[in-house]
């Protein structure tokens, strides 16, 4: 049979576009939908518009801490009008580079809703399309749990949006996501408040890492309150909010921003149709080479739930791209070692096993651990200590693991990951000499393990 397309892709998220690409450079004949921006999550109300943010919130801290140094600075304002408007242009240049990107490749760009008819068929905009294979990459959707007043919450695709900066703000949830968005509006000035129904943020993070980051946020002055949960939200005649908690308090706001999970993006796509099968979470089910239960359909990224992360995708996308057209390229993507950075103020970066994972899978281990006061607050009142860690191996002598807390964490990990890639040991980190005076050279001048 012959089809109009070799592939159709379904979402131009990162993912997506990568794969669409990548298929049509290496000859194949490709089509991407896409119903609501270019450049999916990450590029539009994720990745790049929070790390923008975070950007913002931190100047507040610097321009603290520049009389150490011997500024003298007016009285700052901040206007979150300002930063949102040049947020939103930067992400519309960016729109455009992801069209042109499409485009230049060759790859024929649908704007609209498209939904799967049959295995090889989609329509969009009133017209249907056959493919040989058709790729889903519609990513995922923030969850706002279904409780009374839901409606008066948001989440993080408003939260990009508000016309103004809250005075008061409750944010909820535990993960990276509650953890980042807490710290923006901090650092902006509002009066700021993180929920979480556990007893302690970033579940599955180091637990060094997690209790570290408690010590500096509660330092910074952050209000954090542990097993607590909304019970009902009710709007007030002022236009402010009560809040009613599970264990009876109340507390009062002006907004309440929910970021207690995502769920993958599935609504209205037609897979009744075919035969794609989710799992018990709701995923899209696929095997090692990204097909699902109907061998026509692929699916990649944030909707078949596995590491949730904009590079991740990347790697996917290409894998199915070689796989299917330039075969002998292709090379399984390796979930192993993936470095990842919570932007958080102050920052984490971690790869590798945590230490709780590591003893969880027999390792014999040793811990090395450092902290410390950064050099560049030496000079300044300010008490912020950045978090150092190690996880050994004591029998082999392979980094498992590497975790830190401070400025430029991400930064710092990116680097190392390459070397616990390629199975550094501890030996190869002592023995390699340290770029002074940095942090990061803490990392290869910690001698003394701290447990085993």
């Amino acid at each position: 049979m012959a089809y109009d397309f070799d592939l159709y892709v379904i979402g131009a998220g990162s993912g997506g576009v990568r794969s669409a690409r990548f298929a049509a450079g290496f000859g194949a004949k490709v089509a991407v939908a896409e119903s609501r921006y270019l450049g999916g999550t990450c590029v539009n109300v994720g990745c790049v518009p929070k790390k923008l943010l975070v950007y913002g919130a931190h100047f507040a801290e610097d321009f603290e801490q520049s009389a150490g140094f011997g500024w003298t600075l007016g009285e700052a304002d901040f206007d979150w009008a300002t930063l949102i408007a040049n947020k939103d242009r930067e992400i519309n240049r960016l729109n455009g580079i992801y069209r042109n990107l499409l485009v230049n490749s060759g790859v024929t760009l649908h704007e609209g809703h498209a939904r799967l008819i049959d295995p090889h068929q989609v329509e969009i905009n009133g017209q249907r399309y056959t493919a040989r294979h058709i790729l889903i990459a519609t990513g995922g959707w923030p969850q706002i749990p279904d409780i009374p007043g839901r409606e008066h919450a948001i989440s993080s695709n408003e939260a990009f949006f508000l016309k103004e900066l809250p005075k008061r703000i409750l944010v909820v949830g535990g993960g990276y996501i509650a953890v980042e968005f807490a710290g923006i509006f901090h650092g902006l000035g509002a009066d700021t408040k993180l929920l979480y129904r556990g007893e302690l943020f970033l579940r599955g993070f180091d637990g060094a890492v997690r209790k570290h980051l408690q010590e500096e946020l509660i330092k910074r002055g952050l209000d954090l309150q542990f097993n607590a949960d909304i019970e009902r939200i009710e709007k007030q005649a002022d236009g402010s909010l009560k809040v009613t908690l599970k264990d009876g308090r109340e507390l009062a706001t002006d907004c309440v921003f929910y970021a207690t999970g995502r769920r993958p993006m599935l609504d209205n796509l037609g897979l009744e149709n075919t035969g794609v099968k989710l799992d018990k979470r709701g995923f899209i089910e696929v095997d090692e080479q990204y097909q699902s239960a109907e061998p026509s359909i692929l699916a990649i990224g944030d909707v078949i739930g596995r590491v949730q992360l904009t590079p991740v995708a990347l790697a996917e996308g290409m894998a199915v791209a070689r796989r299917l057209f330039k075969p002998e390229q292709y090379r399984p993507v390796d979930y192993n070692m993936i470095p990842t950075a919570v932007f958080s103020l102050p920052n984490i970066g971690t790869v590798g096993l945590t230490e709780e994972q590591a003893r969880e899978a027999g390792h014999k281990v040793q811990i090395f651990e450092s902290r410390f006061r950064p050099m560049k607050l030496t000079l300044t009142e300010c008490q912020e200590r950045t978090l150092m860690k190690l996880v050994v191996d004591a029998d082999t002598d392979k980094v498992l693991g590497c975790h830190m807390v401070g400025p430029d964490a991400g930064e710092i990990v990116q680097g190392l990951a390459i070397a616990l890639k390629a199975g550094a040991t501890k030996r190869d980190f002592d023995e390699t000499i340290g770029v002074h005076p940095t942090a990061a050279e803490e990392f290869v001048t910690m001698r003394t393990p701290v447990a085993g």
